[in-house]
Order: structure tokens, then C-alpha cells, then sequence
């Protein structure tokens, strides 16, 4: 499908005031985070559609030539104008093509630069929006570092947050170096790239970072610092090496933040150390920090690992009362609970999860622990469902005890024709065979009366390389004598003894 032409904007910036061919709008810098969650120090408010403006007059339509770093400001529809002209850049960039486009021709297309003479600002909010796919926002920032000005400390270390995402600790340290070049580091850029040395999981690295941050006389560590370190012992379940960055945070002199807490909490929930996480939270409640979402969404993935299936209801609640919903991963974390540990009404609360599923929601050891869970209870044709849907989906059940809760379940409904029909579905599909599936088979089989059939188990038992045990035989005796049939009974006591099996206790030839 073809795109319409961009169209520039150095026309409408110009009929809007934003652009002079002689004098250029500088704005002051804004410090960006090194997790590239967006600066609330940001001069810009949140973009909202500005009322129509009243016809410009003529004269004010440029700025004046005598206009100066120190004139005030502009009015504030101008920022919500220049931020609604990157977004418009930002929308042409993510429709590009994976994986790695050029992003050249929309920038110039869209006169990017000139948005960029106007601003700085320009740069880091496109920078910004480009978190999504931060190859594509390296480029663009490849593409900005040859443009006029020069790129500011705060767009480096947002563009070393995006070699993070991307998992590219080599081009966030070369993006660090190169700022070290032109500027002189501040904590931001340092903590940036601690960030992408924890996201990829070279502890050393950051280690190595935060002790030359350290020995920077011109800065030294923050508490974002301290909590990158925090977070990335945790992920690495060095809980006495986190435990102690966490004492040291305390005697720096610098305050626990939000953050701090949440990757404590982060730390023992990955540890599965439940009465920690949980005394971090309590100490929470009765301090001055506020709990937030990030807050309730740990908790609650903590209390289902754990199975405390009423506090993972509770933290669901004031999360959703928090933010307003609960996302897919959550909610899966929640579906998991549910299904491995016993609970009232347990069908009925994943019913209503699942329907705030979709259809791509899904992953495969949910389908398998929802078979399980159906299989449990006794409700086949919710299992079936489900079973139906994981053959669908080319899911592959490998472990035997799932198999053993699908075949306790059709022995109880005595639907040996379902369970003839399971069984050959699982051969087709790869699942994980074992001998009980044939044994439950011949079971059911003999206890209808259908020696035939019950025969013809064995060929299938073969074909699998399952061979025949002395339970194998021992259902077959007693198939034959609950027919009647003792001829076939003794035969079958023959065959027993001469596998080397011996004979039951209390049983012999008639």
C-alpha cells in the first residue's frame, strides 16, 4: 500500500509564528530519565487539541528580528502545536517497515530539520515517541547528530535508553563516549547507561559504571543510581549484595523514592521471598511513600506465585482502582494462580479472566494448566475446549501428569469413545504419550465389553514402543472373567508365565 506524500511543514510553521529564516527560538534544556519514562519536569503538558485559534494578524506572524533568549516565552498553543508536527513525524516513522528502515526520507519529507532549528525540544520528543522500536529511533538520532545544533546531554542519554531497549549494550557505550567527548557527564548520562548495562545483564559492567560515577568529582551517584544497582542485583537474585546497596542508599543521605521501594520489592518477588516482599510493602503503607501501580502489579504477581489467592485479589482490586485496568500479563500471572492452586469458585473467576483475553492473548502453558484445571474438576467439555484450541494452536503437552488429569477425567464421565478420539488426537500432534492412556483404553473397553477393541490397544501400544507390563495382562484377565469367557482368561494367565510375570496372589488356572 502506498503512502501519500508528506507534506512539509515549514509552511504552516511559518504561518504559525514557529519558524523566522533569520532568527531561531532556543528553549531551555529538560532532563529525560534513563529508563525512558517520559521527564514529569517537562515544560510540556500533556498534548490536548488546542481551541481554534483567532485569525493571526499579519504583523505577528513572524517573530521579530530583535527577539532574544531572554524574550518570554511563547504562548503555550505554540509547544502543543510543534509537539502535534513531531507526532505527525513519529506516525510516518513507526508505519516504516521492520526491521531496519531508513528513516532519512520521512525526516526530510517532514522537515525535521527546520523543526529542529526551532527547537531542541523537537528532538527528544520524537526520541520519545520512538521508544516502541528503538532501532528505528537510533537511526533517527544517527540521523539528527548531523544537524545543527549539536545534540544536548539529555538527547544522548535518551538515545543510550533506547540502545537499552534494544539490547545493544555496545551502542550505549559508544553513545555515552561520544557525549563524554562533547559534554561533561552528569548523573542522567551515567544512569542511562548503568540502565542498558542492567537491561542486558552485565553486572560487571554497570558495577564499573556506577564506581566511575562515583569517582566523577563532578557529580557522584543519586538515588536513581543506587536504584539501577538495586534492581540489577535483584534480577541477578544477589539479594545480600541488593540488601546491602539498599544500606548504603540510606547512609548517602539521599531519600527512598517510589522507585526504591518497587525494586525491593521486584528483588524479593524474583528471590520468591514472600515474607520480604510483603514487609517492604507494609513498611510502605506506614511510611510517607505512596504505593503506585508498579507497586500493586509486583504484589500481585507476587501473591499468585505464592498462592495466596486472597491477596492477589486484594492487589488486583487496588491496582485496577489505581490505574484503571490491568494488563494481559497480570492477568495471565492471575489465570496461573487459579489454576495451580484450589480455590472457591476458581472456574468461575477464570471464566470471567478469560474473557478479558483475546484470541493472540494466549500462551502455551496456559493452555495446558487451563486443561489441567478443567480435567481436575471434572468438566470435559470445557477441557475438550480447551484441548481444541491448544491442537489449534500447534501446543505440544509434555508432561505425563496433565495426560493422567485428561484420562482420570474420561474415566469418571465413562467416555471411552472421547477417550479413544483423545488419544489418537495426542499421537497426531506429538503430545506426551505414556502407557496409563492404553491401560485406561482397555479398562473401559473390557468394562463395556468390547474385547476387540481392547485388542486392538495392544497393536497401538506397539507401534509407540510401549510394552506390555503385567498390569497389561493382569487388565485383560480380568476383562475375559468379567465375560465369562475362561478360556481366554487362562490363556492370558499362560501368557503372564511365560513373560516371567508369575501369577496374581489368589488367582489360578480353571
Amino acid at each position: 500500500m502506498s503512502r501519500r506524500p508528506a507534506r512539509s511543514l515549514l509552511p504552516l510553521l511559518r504561518r504559525r509564528g514557529l519558524h523566522d529564516s533569520t532568527t531561531h527560538r532556543s528553549f531551555a534544556s529538560v532532563s529525560v530519565p534513563p529508563d525512558g519514562i517520559p521527564s514529569t519536569s517537562s515544560p510540556w503538558p500533556p498534548y490536548t487539541p488546542p481551541p481554534t485559534p483567532p485569525p493571526p494578524d499579519p504583523a505577528e506572524t513572524r517573530w521579530s528580528a530583535s527577539w532574544s533568549p531572554a524574550s518570554p516565552p511563547l504562548p503555550p498553543f505554540t509547544a502543543a502545536q510543534l509537539r502535534a508536527a513531531v507526532s505527525s513525524i513519529a506516525a510516518s516513522l513507526l508505519a516504516l517497515p521492520e526491521p531496519d528502515p531508513n528513516p532519512a526520507p520521512d525526516l526530510q519529507a517532514h522537515s525535521f530539520p527546520t523543526l529542529l532549528a526551532v527547537s531542541p525540544l523537537a528532538s527528544l520528543e520524537l526520541l520519545s515517541l520512538l521508544r516502541p522500536r528503538p532501532r528505528l529511533g537510533l537511526a533517527v538520532f544517527s540521523f539528527r547528530r548531523e544537524l545543527s545544533p549539536a545534540p544536548t546531554l539529555d538527547e544522548f542519554a535518551l538515545a543510550i535508553s533506547l540502545a537499552s531497549r534494544a539490547r545493544d549494550p555496545a551502542a550505549a557505550a559508544a553513545l555515552f563516549a561520544d557525549a563524554a567527548t562533547a559534554h561533561s557527564p552528569d548523573q542522567a548520562l551515567y544512569n542511562a547507561l548503568m540502565a542498558a548495562y542492567m537491561h542486558s545483564g552485565l553486572l560487571d559492567s554497570c558495577l564499573e559504571a556506577f564506581h566511575a560515577l562515583e569517582r566523577d568529582p563532578r557529580c557522584g551517584p543519586n538515588v536513581d543510581s543506587y536504584n539501577i544497582l538495586i534492581s540489577l542485583f535483584g534480577r541477578s537474585l544477589l539479594v545480600d549484595h541488593m540488601e546491602a546497596t539498599l544500606r548504603s542508599l540510606d547512609a548517602s543521605g539521599h531519600p527512598r523514592t517510589i522507585g526504591t521501594y518497587n525494586a525491593i520489592i521486584a528483588g524479593y518477588l524474583t528471590a520468591w521471598m514472600w515474607d520480604k516482599m510483603e514487609a517492604v510493602f507494609q513498611e510502605m503503607l506506614s511510611g510517607h511513600i505512596i504505593p503506585d501501580t508498579t507497586t500493586h502489579l509486583l504484589m500481585l504477581r507476587g501473591y499468585a506465585h505464592a498462592g495466596m489467592i486472597y491477596k492477589m485479589e486484594q492487589a488486583y482490586e487496588r491496582a485496577y482502582k489505581h490505574a484503571g485496568k490491568v494488563d494481559n500479563v497480570h492477568i495471565r500471572a492471575m489465570l496461573g494462580a487459579y489454576c495451580k492452586f484450589d480455590h472457591v469458585d476458581r472456574i468461575q473467576k477464570i471464566e470471567e479472566l478469560l474473557q478479558r483475553l483475546g484470541p493472540d492473548d494466549y500462551r502455551p502453558w496456559l493452555y495446558v494448566l487451563l486443561i489441567r484445571v478443567y480435567a481436575q474438576e471434572g468438566l470435559v467439555e470445557g477441557m475438550e475446549l480447551r484441548i481444541a484450541e491448544a491442537l489449534e494452536r500447534n501446543v505440544i503437552v509434555t508432561t505425563v501428569q496433565v495426560m493422567r488429569s485428561i484420562i482420570s477425567s474420561y474415566f469418571q464421565c465413562d467416555a471411552v469413545d472421547k477417550l479413544a478420539r483423545f488419544v489418537r488426537q495426542a499421537e497426531e500432534a506429538g503430545w506426551k504419550l505414556c502407557r496409563s492412556l492404553y491401560h485406561c483404553k482397555m479398562v473401559m473397553y473390557g468394562k463395556h465389553q468390547r474385547l476387540e477393541e481392547m485388542h486392538g490397544v495392544l497393536g497401538e501400544m506397539e507401534c509407540f514402543k510401549f510394552d506390555r507390563t503385567k498390569k497389561t495382562f493382569w487388565i485383560m484377565h480380568k476383562a475375559y472373567v468379567s465375560c465369562g469367557r475362561t478360556t481366554e482368561a487362562n490363556t492370558i494367565l499362560g501368557m503372564m508365565w511365560k513373560h516371567g510375570f508369575g501369577l496374581p496372589h489368589n488367582v489360578s488356572f480353571q
